[in-house]
């Protein structure tokens, strides 16, 4: 990917979407199943696992979304779409970058991505929350 098909920005706002869509999907049906066996039911009828057996699930969170994107410049869902993540400078993102993109992702994700959505139709480089804060964008990674 070249510097100069990075300034011609596209929001690419439904494949981001469905992107996100499919990995946290995936990403809360592994919780799901995680917990249904390592879980306790609680007493309003949720189940939840705790102390040392919660850390699995992070640990599997740092490993899709962060690990993931920092080697391949993507997640699944976001490679399935053709979409990568490159810093504002058009360069392959280091493993800091995807973490600090991802550490918003809870704020964003649990408004329903509409912080997200907000943020991408108003700045000037198509940015969530944190792609400003990673300095990092989203581009298509084939051309149209």
């Amino acid at each position: 990917m070249s510097l100069s098909n990075v300034i011609n920005l596209k929001p690419n706002l439904r494949k981001r979407i469905l992107a996100n869509l499919l990995d946290y999907g995936f990403y809360f049906a592994v919780i799901i199943v995680y917990m249904s066996y390592f879980g306790h039911e609680t007493e309003d009828g949720g189940m939840a696992v705790e102390g040392i057996l919660a850390l699995p699930i992070v640990i599997f969170w740092f490993i899709y979304f962060v690990i993931i994107e920092a080697k391949y410049g993507g997640t699944i869902g976001h490679l399935g779409f053709n979409l990568k993540v490159m810093t504002v400078d058009g360069k392959d993102i280091s493993l800091g970058n995807s973490l600090r993109r991802h550490l918003l992702d809870f704020i964003e994700v649990g408004f329903l991505g509409i912080p997200a959505i907000i943020a991408i139709k108003n700045s000037d480089k198509n940015q969530r929350l944190g792609d400003m804060w990673a300095k990092t964008i989203v581009v298509n990674s084939q051309e149209e």
